[in-house]
């Protein structure tokens, strides 16, 4: 069992309509925000029962849109045990300006939203080069990107890894990859191609450990070659929490089971030191 537990991939949504108005991307809010939403406390308390010591909060783009300020504004409640990862427009002309404000206020990391709950993918603009300033701003100030997407935008992922190396980019979910066909995992072909890309790393969530149930798919064969091909110190775990239903202690004893497969080393990086070198702000 790991030491130490960091989750990189909590969401927190405000009740305060009036101070946090709603104003989800693509014009929908998703459905789990509206029937089991969570507040910041909320969930120091369920970390709390779970045992987790750390957590980079994830904007809730499917609620609040660009506006990050529940994040920033709740991240001083619990100095040290927590960071941001906010969603910035990286189309607009005051992108860049934006960034520098959100990192000031607490946000370490960015989050592309090409799609999910409430619409379906479209990775169109996420290799704009319109965002490739504020790329460049992450490698300078040194804050990871989260790229929520499907395999159909991995060459574009790969693409951008290549044109900056020094962001460390974060596929959320495994980009939805196919894992269900069980070894050899080819249905899956293109996220193991990523392994070639060293600033391309993987966030493992209750959508993989669900997979593992399905057809031919077993934890026992699928983890073991992941960590062989990317390496643990590029896969951290992320509980999606409230977005997957459930208790946050449950959420985490579900993959420590699919994980169990895997060295005590392994898991170490998977929960929580692959976390700290994402996130620097939550290192001891």
């Amino acid at each position: 069992m790991a030491s130490k537990v960091i989750d990189i991939h909590p969401h927190i949504i405000a009740n305060d309509r009036a101070r946090y108005p709603l104003d989800p991307l693509f014009g929908v809010q998703s459905g789990w925000s509206k029937e089991r939403p969570v507040e910041i406390e909320g969930l120091i308390a369920e970390m709390n029962e779970a045992g987790v010591d750390k957590a980079a909060i994830v904007q809730a783009s499917t609620c609040f849109g660009y506006d990050n300020s529940y994040v920033t504004d709740s991240l001083p409640k619990y100095q040290g045990r927590l960071t941001g990862v906010g969603s910035v427009n990286l189309l607009e002309p005051d992108a860049l300006r934006k960034i520098r404000d959100w990192h000031a206020r607490g946000i370490t990391g960015l989050r592309l939203f090409t799609g999910g709950s409430t619409a379906a993918f479209d990775t169109s603009t996420m290799d704009d080069p319109r965002s490739f300033p504020s790329w460049e701003l992450l490698s300078d100030i040194g804050m990871s990107m989260c790229l929520q997407t499907s395999p159909e935008g991995l060459a574009q992922v790969a693409g951008l890894a290549k044109r900056f190396p020094k962001v460390n980019i974060i596929l959320d979910h495994l980009a939805r990859s196919d894992l269900t066909d069980g070894p050899d995992y080819k249905k899956s072909v293109s996220l193991f191609a990523m392994a070639n890309f060293e600033n391309i790393h993987l966030k493992v969530t209750p959508a993989v450990f669900a997979q593992m149930e399905k057809d031919t798919a077993k934890a026992e064969t699928f983890f073991p070659r992941l960590v062989k091909a990317f390496g643990a110190q590029r896969i951290a775990w992320g509980s999606n929490f409230p977005g997957t239903a459930g208790k946050l202690k449950d959420n985490l004893a579900g993959a420590r089971k699919a994980l169990a497969c895997l060295g005590d080393d392994e898991r170490d990086w998977i929960f929580a030191k692959t976390a700290r070198k994402l996130y620097p702000a939550l290192a001891d």
